[in-house]
């Protein structure tokens, strides 16, 4: 990862503003784009809107050309005041109302995810003619920072029903899709389930002779946290060649869901320590409690599933800490368990820079638990 915004720079736009707030560097999520056009070059970008929504963000990759995946009407509205059309859009929420299906339908959208016969008949009353997209179920995702199993997507079995069926109410069956986990590091995971694909597709066209046009293979690729993982090329290399290998050349579109891939390493959260304590005399390790917590843009801290980086201005010896939110829920806590090393001379006060909180920050975050207002966000060209 190319940081294009440095710890200098970012210390000294944010140090006169109040905390917690959340800084962007938009030339950081064009480069991010630039790269995945660059390394997936045959494949259309639909940015999973729900990764960080901001209309600085979706204006900037408007401007790029890409194409937009959304969860709800709301997302929707958003793209449409900003003069996306319907068709750089993909409904990609597979638990959708009926009504929403319409309105979806009555702004353009034509291409819309699947993963139920209800779902799929729904879409045949509200979006006729539409394309669809069935969604796979993981067959593994434990491997992922934040897995994704079990609400979203079906088994084999079904999905080649549910295309049969979608041919059968006038739809058209356009494509298969899946996804193997946010923050997944185990590159494999793509193998499989492109193998899993090719081989409905294959009984599809052979014994149904529906012949599947496209692939959506989701998001999942990472973000610049704590634990590692191989760059985005060893990424591309390793997926362009399992699509070569299971579809060859069978001129298939390809769509990616870049989200945390492409918002994440754009953004610091800054927030400041308001008490530095111990739970008894002489005791460790210290708890430091600061003003950004699990409610107020460190949700995804939740059983400790991603390891932010996390950097103080103070060098100097340091020591393991219990780091916490501000709220009055014992849930605040962010980590316990995992080993968050801290200067030993942090104070109440002080700021700490939590990086690559560009996604899943700001967009999910409460609004007005124990009162507390959206955390600020600030865009830096």
């Amino acid at each position: 990862m190319k940081d294009t915004l440095g710890i200098e720079k970012l210390i000294a736009f944010s140090q006169a503003k109040e905390t917690p707030l959340i800084v962007i560097d938009l030339a950081q999520i064009k480069d991010n784009y630039q790269e995945l056009t660059t390394l997936f070059p045959q494949a259309s970008i639909y940015y999973a809107v729900k990764a960080n929504p901001a209309v600085e963000i979706l204006s900037l990759l408007d401007s790029q050309k890409s194409n937009f995946d959304v969860a709800s009407r709301y997302e929707l509205d958003q793209l449409l005041a900003l003069g996306v059309e319907g068709s750089r859009i993909s409904f990609g929420n597979t638990i959708k109302k009926a009504t929403d299906i319409a309105y979806f339908y009555e702004k353009g959208v034509r291409l819309f995810a699947s993963d139920s016969e209800q779902d799929i008949r729904n879409l045949a009353e509200h979006a006729p003619n539409s394309k669809i997209y069935v969604r796979l179920l993981p067959e593994e995702s434990s491997s992922a920072d934040w897995p994704l199993s079990r609400k979203f997507g079906c088994s084999t079995e079904m999905a080649f029903d549910l295309i049969v069926l979608a041919q059968k109410l006038g739809l058209e069956p356009f494509g298969l899709s899946f996804h193997v986990g946010s923050q997944q590091r185990d590159i494999e995971q793509w193998g499989n389930a492109i193998s899993r694909c090719a081989a409905l597709a294959k009984e599809l066209k052979e014994t149904k002779q529906i012949e599947i046009r496209m692939l959506n293979m989701g998001g999942g690729f990472p973000a610049t946290y704590k634990l590692p993982n191989a760059p985005l090329e060893e990424y591309a290399s390793k997926i362009n060649f399992y699509l070569e290998r299971e579809f060859g050349d069978d001129h298939l579109q390809i769509i990616i869901e870049p989200g945390r891939s492409l918002a994440a390493d754009s953004g610091t959260l800054v927030t400041q320590v308001i008490l530095v304590s111990k739970k008894s005399t002489g005791g460790t390790p210290r708890w430091v409690y600061v003003d950004a917590g699990l409610f107020n843009g460190m949700i995804e801290t939740l059983d400790e599933s991603i390891k932010y980086r996390i950097v103080s201005e103070k060098t100097g010896p340091t020591d393991n800490v219990i780091l916490a939110g501000p709220t009055c829920d014992s849930m605040d806590v962010m980590y316990e368990k995992e080993k968050v090393e801290l200067p030993l001379d942090l104070k109440q006060g002080d700021r700490l820079y939590i990086r690559s909180a560009g996604a899943y920050t700001a967009s999910y975050a409460s609004v007005a638990f124990n009162g507390f207002p959206p955390i600020q966000t600030f865009f830096l060209q």
